[in-house]
């Protein structure tokens, strides 16, 4: 069974998040666990759109709580196109086998308009049968 995707949308940015665990980077007997997660942004509005920023809160089943933010994504900040798509991939480390991300990117329309986009909660879990290289 593959892991679900989680869709947000936000001033016709629409958000799907796909979290996978990567077994061949963990190490559970240190406390360590890696996930990829695939975003793919799309502009189903009539604007183009910037991004600029990001801002994530990380939490796992120990209690820990990261929080993390930064200018674009993967070092890109990238202008979406009204019917355009954006996508990448990145990973995080949790010191437990389940976790939740969830967050916001920051964007900016032509006019300056400046706008939050909310990033779904998505659930990380190494437990579950999909797995990522």
């Amino acid at each position: 069974m593959p892991m679900p995707l989680f869709y947000r949308m936000t001033e016709g940015i629409r958000i799907t998040a796909r979290p996978g665990f990567v077994p061949g980077q963990s190490r559970p007997e240190a406390r360590h666990w890696v996930f990829s997660y695939r975003i793919r942004l799309e502009n189903v509005g009539q604007l183009p759109a910037r991004l600029l920023s990001r801002s994530w809160q990380i939490r796992d089943a120990s209690g820990r709580e990261t929080e993390v933010e930064g200018e674009g994504v993967v070092g890109e900040q990238p202008t979406i196109p009204p019917g355009g798509v954006y996508e990448y991939q990145s990973f995080c480390i949790l010191q437990a086998p389940r976790g939740w991300m969830s967050g916001s990117y920051q964007f900016v329309r032509p006019d300056g308009t400046a706008f939050a986009a909310a990033i779904p909660q998505f659930t990380l879990d190494a437990g579950q049968a999909s797995r990522a290289g």
